[in-house]
């Protein structure tokens, strides 16, 4: 199935590809994805977790292989299937489904937060629900799937800490996340960088709205003197945030930071046309703090 992302950058769009497991319907971002392939033979890891199957080389490139069933809490899936390779936080990891049913464009303001409305289990690992036809298809957070396998796949949080103690900084940073733990995670690694004013917000809409409000009352650079944002967020993503700050002339000469696991050859073109004055990938905090310190130092923009 050809999985080319079509879609121009900043248009608030994504394209999810829908697929089954145990007569579900699930999503997944297009970007995240390298190739789908049949299911072929793995070769199992000795004590590994029990969502792992195992193991397989094609093209001489070792893949691990995880039963997205047994993720699920929904037993264990049998040989056959499909094999969704996908490519995030740098890491290749294939994905075992019943079947693919097809590629949607959605735009991110359509996209639902998940709420009690689905079963415990899926709202725990859900970014968001979108409603194709008379179905509900849940769109699954594979990052947190596979940190909750392997927790040293997460924030690398020993980089901020191997930086030893550092100065109180007030530069007000404003950071757009919506996982509530990386937000959580993100805020906490910044403080303990020494970064202490950051506003933190669910997504890129919210996000905005606070930067506009600042900017039409005369407040910008009081409140805002660097963006961090994740690329995939319900209401507004990361590309069209970016787009907006850096098409303003009140706000384009604010760095903004794209911190996301979809940091590939693809989506860094697109965040370079948008403006974007970094772009990092996720696991890599200690990178964002020196990126951050790139782009701010210690006085922060000066106000113009």
């Amino acid at each position: 199935m050809d999985t080319k992302i079509l879609l121009d950058s900043g248009t608030n769009e994504l394209e999810v590809l829908e697929f089954k497991v145990d007569e579900h319907f699930y999503g997944i971002n297009v970007a995240k994805i390298k190739e789908i392939i049949q299911y072929q033979p793995v070769t199992p890891v000795p004590n590994a977790h029990p969502s792992i199957e195992g193991i397989f080389m094609p093209r001489d490139v070792m893949i691990t292989a995880i039963d997205l069933r047994n993720c699920l809490q929904r037993g264990t899936s049998e040989p056959g299937g499909l094999f969704i390779v996908t490519n995030f936080n740098k890491l290749d990891i294939a994905f075992h489904v019943d079947y693919v049913s097809g590629i949607h464009r959605v735009s991110w303001a359509d996209i639902i937060k998940p709420n009690e409305a689905i079963s415990n289990t899926d709202a725990a690992v859900s970014t968001g629900i979108i409603k194709i036809e008379n179905r509900l298809i849940i769109i699954l957070d594979f990052e947190k799937l596979v940190t909750d396998i392997n927790p040293a796949t997460g924030l690398k949080m020993d980089d901020v800490t191997a930086m030893g103690p550092r100065p109180r900084n007030e530069v007000p940073i404003v950071l757009a996340e919506d996982s509530k733990m990386l937000n959580k995670m993100i805020v906490a690694s910044l403080e303990q960088a020494g970064y202490t004013n950051v506003r933190h917000f669910e997504n890129g809409k919210f996000a905005y709205d606070y930067v506009r409000e600042c900017r039409d009352n005369g407040t910008l650079l009081d409140n805002v003197q660097c963006i961090i944002t994740d690329i995939e967020m319900p209401l507004m993503d990361g590309h069209r945030f970016t787009k907006l700050i850096k098409s303003d002339e009140e706000t384009h000469m604010i760095p903004v930071v794209i911190f996301s696991s979809l940091i590939n050859e693809e989506m860094r073109k697109k965040g370079e046309q948008l403006g974007a004055d970094r772009q990092l990938t996720k696991p890599e905090i200690g990178s964002l703090v020196g990126a951050i310190d790139e782009l701010v130092g210690v006085e922060g923009v000066t106000k113009k």
